[in-house]
């Protein structure tokens, strides 16, 4: 088949592009509603057809979802994630917590031997943070934000963008766990994942990698045996 010489991007693909590019940037982040269909085509100068056709694009790579009713919402940010997503879903989630730690233990040793001053203080800020929540909701924010902040001070894109992309597809089974089994009135774990999350940043400023490894294996192995138990119905 020969070669067809390349001709100019179309509307729907114009269109497609600058939605992307708003969703990428962070302009419209991961649970955004995007504006309605009118404002759109008020917005972009062109057909209810063409802003359709570029949604529906979107839906199809998995970037996009439409509710019925309510609207169309970002469900990931980039083409990349939405795929990952779709991968972890068909997993079982021990498969996922088994990746989340290898890519866990080598960021944290990447942080121990990279870390600058920005990185140490972003680190203990949500330390900080999970340390003093009080309720599950408040403790999954700073969970997150003091692990993406471990795998940032890696300081490799790659690494960052496959963690951010999983951390999105297991949040949601995280955050039952949390509320059910680690912050249960009969449960220690608090206590635990809190000392874990201690010893891990303290090995990364100072600059023990192996430690740091070490530290985020109990933490994995914490967060696995909290699942095993939510299941069980025990929240001891």
């Amino acid at each position: 088949m020969k070669l067809k010489q390349a001709g100019r991007m179309t509307l729907v693909e114009q269109v497609v592009a600058q939605i992307y590019s708003l969703i990428q940037s962070g302009d419209w982040p991961v649970g955004t509603r995007i504006p309605p269909e009118p404002e759109l085509v008020n917005q972009l100068g062109v057909s209810r057809n063409t802003v359709r056709e570029a949604v529906r694009a979107l839906v199809h790579t998995g970037m996009l979802e439409t509710r019925q009713g309510d609207g169309t919402y970002v469900c990931s940010s980039s083409e990349l994630g939405a795929a990952l997503q779709r991968r972890f879903q068909r997993s079982a989630l021990t498969e996922t917590l088994e990746v989340r730690s290898a890519l866990e233990q080598d960021a944290a040793r990447l942080a121990a031997l990279r870390r600058t001053p920005e990185d140490v203080e972003a680190m203990k800020t949500w330390l900080t943070a999970s340390e003093v929540a009080d309720n599950a909701q408040t403790y999954i924010e700073a969970d997150v934000q003091l692990h993406m902040s471990i795998v940032k001070a890696a300081h490799n894109s790659i690494l960052l963008e496959l963690y951010e992309h999983m951390t999105e597809s297991i949040q949601q089974s995280i955050g039952e766990t949390v509320d059910k089994v680690v912050f249960s009135p009969a449960s220690k774990r608090l206590a635990l994942h809190k000392k874990i999350h201690r010893e891990l940043i303290d090995a990364i400023v100072a600059g023990r990698p192996e430690e740091a490894i070490l530290a985020v294996w109990a933490h994995i192995e914490a967060a696995q045996q909290a699942f095993e138990d939510q299941e069980r119905g025990d929240a001891k």
